[in-house]
């Protein structure tokens, strides 16, 4: 691009994701800050990744094509103003590049948004605060979207998706009953609940609003992908509360990960083969929402949220 001082830059920013299996120590060594993870730990890494990329590794293309598709969605609406750029927590280019790479291009003002619609100061406020250090740092206004968990077009999505899935999970099951939604998200240490953090709110927020939408009756909310501290982290795990379903006789299963937006590792291994594998031993079947990744109502969400972050800068 060239030098330009007329355009507003979107800093698209997600947690990241190795490139190829050579690159998973790495990854792991900055999401550990700097220790790198036991031969143990790495080998049941690697096997995970292994198990659901075979070889081929596509994770990295999925955030990828949501920029991409952000970049092309916001163009429609605003042919020529915003540029994205992107910036990764764990990975290069790291949000600090992403920055960077705009202040090389001439760019005085940008909108910060991260792939993931819930707040959280452990997750969204980190991103925000080295995306804002850098930009002021560089002179950058920035203008930060916090989170987009009930803009409508994504309730739709959502929607749309869980509709899906109970017509497959009824065809898998045979017609099985009774079953249930089970709404999830990545879980957090139980201690953003002392300080009043928005995160396990906003995702009920969310899950009540599709459901009510979906006409969904029998839906819960549970946890997954833990971190293996020794802290406490937020629960109940999914895996345990497939085993108390299973005890109520519940018979099918259809998870909607709403605290995900595209087809990563926790969805794809945590999910689609743990859960999946836990669920047939107690003799239930289970099922998965399709993920959002370049879904043309995600891409309107996202573009209507940055559009509206950067009405800040005509005041």
């Amino acid at each position: 691009m060239s030098q330009s001082t007329d355009k507003t830059g979107v800093l698209v920013m997600s947690y990241g994701t190795p490139q190829s299996m050579d690159d998973v120590e790495a990854y792991y060594t900055h999401i550990r800050r700097g220790h790198p993870p036991t031969p143990e730990l790495l080998a049941d890494l690697k096997g995970r990744y292994e198990a659901i990329v075979g070889g081929v590794f596509p994770l990295r293309e999925n955030t990828n094509g949501q920029v991409a598709g952000l970049q092309d969605k916001l163009e429609q609406l605003a042919p020529g103003r915003y540029v994205c750029y992107q910036g990764l927590r764990h990975a290069s280019p790291f949000i600090e590049d992403g920055v960077e790479a705009m202040a090389k291009d001439g760019i005085k003002q940008a909108v910060a948004i991260v792939l993931a619609p819930h707040y959280s100061t452990m997750s969204i406020g980190g991103y925000m605060k080295r995306a804002k250090e850098k930009a002021d740092e560089l002179g950058i206004r920035l203008a930060e979207v916090e989170s987009y968990h009930l803009h409508p077009k994504l309730l739709q999505a959502l929607t749309e998706r869980v509709q899906d899935g109970l017509r497959r999970l009824d065809l898998a099951s045979g017609g099985a009953e009774p079953v249930k939604v089970l709404f999830s998200a990545h879980s957090l240490p139980a201690k953003i609940r002392e300080i009043g953090d928005p995160y396990e709110q906003q995702l009920l927020e969310t899950s009540k609003a599709v459901a009510e939408q979906a006409n969904v009756e029998h839906w819960q909310f549970t946890w997954q992908s833990a971190g293996r501290t020794k802290e406490p982290w937020l629960g109940p795990d999914i895996l345990d509360t497939l085993q108390t379903l299973s005890e109520e006789g519940v018979k099918g299963v259809l998870v909607a990960p709403v605290g995900f937006v595209s087809d990563h590792l926790e969805v794809l291994y945590d999910l689609d083969i743990e859960a999946k594998q836990v669920a047939a031993g107690l003799g239930m079947t289970l099922e998965r929402i399709q993920m959002l990744n370049r879904d043309p109502l995600y891409m309107e969400t996202l573009a209507e949220s940055i559009q509206e972050a950067a009405s800040a800068f005509t005041v």
